[in-house]
């Protein structure tokens, strides 16, 4: 098999493949056609009976989005502990890329008299696609020099818009116009299955494209054996990565004020079409489902220039200012978000959204690269830096769930999430001032 160097423009584009691939999860699935299907199951009721409580829909999948993060924090240290021990890493993106897109065909059969099998693939769906990402993330010191991490993150990160804006497209058009794909049933009914046959079509993509990458992405395999103490190896590893911060103040402040910002970023992202539904005027049905449907395109669309202008914009003015003034934008953005209730306000909310969403992801994983020490066990710190995410995203998803269950409405949440982006901002401006004094 052809061995690609690192740093080649081919080998980064490679990597970059994999967003292509399985970005159509975060957008179908996480962003647009699934919350519009699950939004239709709870038309007549916001509220359901499961696990013996009452509870509200857009909290119950925050409650389940929380339980599968939970999951991905605790695997994921594991994990990249034997893969680094065994050095089969791309195996383990290989198995979380199945499990993953294999949930997705499965939500086919998610509905209201099925919700518990619903909700395991869909919390299936989401452990897969975020484990797999934690390998994915784990190539990037691997496959582009310190240079190129900037512009290979940005790639990666505007290829997985396009790809997953193009299979969008498609999905739309089937929703909107189902009779065209040979769909029957009444104008509801049809629309319905669309969405469903959409779940199908993720999985299908997802397992299709992220080949490319499999079959080129060096395999990095040791031959060292498994044994039982190599399952600790992750958490042990996590813990010489934290003392290692001791000698790196840079390294251990950035994360901190990550773990935070992040935390905030990933919550409403998570939860941002959920909103949409729920808490916007839009009129009749068709109207909702028409209106999420440009505002998750507009996200998608402006977020590929926001990758890319955020990267042009680091390069003069230097990481940490541009990631300062994301977290401002994204304080502006939950306030505003308060206050949103007509179509034309959310879909301005959208574009603000898009631009700093791309941005705000894509320098925040290359900025981490830069502070990491040099070092061929790239994925250890990685997987501090999945770990510290997705505990961030537990404990949002949690936060959000439960203040949307007690006040009865998601503003409130929104509104709560505006003193996390402070805070980072906050710590970030520490950093800064550190690193120019």
């Amino acid at each position: 098999m052809l061995q690609l160097q690192k740093g080649s423009n081919t080998l980064i584009r490679v990597w970059a493949s994999y967003d292509w691939a399985n970005s159509v999860y975060f957008l179908v699935i996480t962003s647009t056609i699934f919350p519009i299907y699950y939004g239709s199951l709870f038309a007549d009721n916001l509220y359901i009976e499961i696990f013996g409580q009452s509870l509200k829909n857009t909290a119950l999948i925050s409650y389940t989005t929380a339980a599968a993060f939970a999951v991905v924090a605790i695997l994921s240290p594991i994990l990249s502990g034997i893969a680094d021990y065994v050095g089969n890493k791309k195996s383990f993106m290989k198995f979380y890329t199945y499990v993953g897109a294999l949930s997705c065909v499965g939500l086919y059969w998610f509905n209201l008299d099925n919700i518990y099998f619903g909700l395991i693939c869909y919390f299936f769906a989401s452990v897969g696609a975020w484990l797999s990402w934690v390998f994915y993330n784990s190539y990037l010191p691997d496959i582009a020099h310190p240079e190129q991490m900037d512009k290979a993150s940005a790639l990666g990160y505007s290829l997985g818009y396009v790809g997953s804006v193009l299979l969008l497209v498609v999905n739309l058009s089937m929703v909107l116009n189902p009779s065209l794909y040979g769909i029957e049933g009444t104008a509801s009914e049809a629309s319905v299955k669309a969405m469903k046959y959409s779940f199908i079509s993720v999985g299908v993509w997802w397992i299709a494209f992220s080949q490319i990458a499999f079959r080129f992405l060096p395999k990095n395999i040791s031959k060292n054996p498994l044994t039982n103490k190599v399952f600790f190896n992750g958490y042990r590893e996590l813990s010489t990565v934290w003392k290692t911060f001791s000698n790196n103040p840079i390294l251990k402040s950035y994360t901190g004020a990550f773990f935070v910002f992040s935390m905030a970023v990933q919550t409403v992202m998570l939860i941002a079409a959920y909103f949409g539904e729920q808490e916007i005027n839009w009129g009749s049905s068709s109207e909702k489902q028409i209106g999420l449907i440009i505002s998750i395109t507009i996200i998608q669309l402006i977020a590929i220039f926001g990758a890319n202008i955020t990267a042009q914009c680091s390069k003069k003015f230097g990481n940490l200012p541009v990631l300062i003034t994301l977290n401002f934008i994204w304080v502006s953005l939950c306030l505003y978000a308060f206050f949103v209730r007509s179509p034309i306000q959310f879909y301005i909310a959208a574009g603000f959204v898009g631009l700093s969403m791309g941005g705000i992801q894509s320098l925040a994983r290359s900025t981490y690269s830069k502070f990491i020490p040099k070092t061929d066990d790239t994925t250890s710190f990685f997987s501090f830096y999945s770990t510290s995410q997705m505990t961030g995203i537990v404990i949002g998803m949690l936060l959000f769930g439960t203040i949307d269950q007690i006040t009865g409405s998601m503003r409130n949440s929104v509104l709560f999430f505006l003193s996390f982006f402070l805070i980072g901002a906050f710590l970030l401006i520490r950093i800064h001032r550190r690193m120019t004094n």
